[in-house]
């Protein structure tokens, strides 16, 4: 159309131009078929990038929604792995004050069975005493009684 705009004759004094009505006919022939066609694929153009704009925020809204699960998932992983080491903690604190009682009390009842072993062995060691005294005695008796008629000669 400019092409033709610029080839036209140009009517004296005036703002007007002659232009060639064939031509011009023709090239409105062509704005029509070609309008359509562009017009077209323009709309399929749009369609596509409605289709991939659809596309891809549904795909971000999955990618959000497994995000989200995931925090939830890391969220009650970590709770249970802080739940089970509070629970590990109580348990070995509670293993911990139980074996002290179990040496307390192993300690005590180690005393009281040497306490008792030592006050059995002073008895026996008195007993000994007396009877190692006995056994002297005895003896000294013996070797300073006098010599029996059977031991002289007949």
């Amino acid at each position: 159309m400019e092409k033709l705009l610029r080839e036209a004759w140009r009517i004296p004094m005036s703002a007007y131009l002659i232009v060639n009505e064939d031509e011009f006919l023709e090239l409105i022939d062509q704005l029509r078929t070609a309008i359509p066609k562009e017009v077209r694929q323009a709309e399929r153009i749009l369609q596509e990038r409605d289709r991939a704009i659809a596309l891809a925020e549904s795909e971000a809204e999955r990618i959000l929604q497994q995000a989200r699960e995931d925090a939830a998932k890391l969220a009650e992983e970590h709770e249970i792995i802080s739940a089970a080491n509070q629970r590990a903690q109580t348990i070995v604190e509670r293993a911990h004050r139980e074996a002290e009682t179990l040496k307390a009390e192993a300690d005590a009842y180690a005393g009281g069975v040497l306490r008792d072993l030592d006050s059995q062995l002073a008895t026996l060691e008195g007993q000994i005493g007396r009877l190692t005294a006995i056994v002297r005695n005895g003896l000294e008796k013996l070797s300073n009684a006098p010599e029996t008629e059977t031991d002289q000669p007949e």
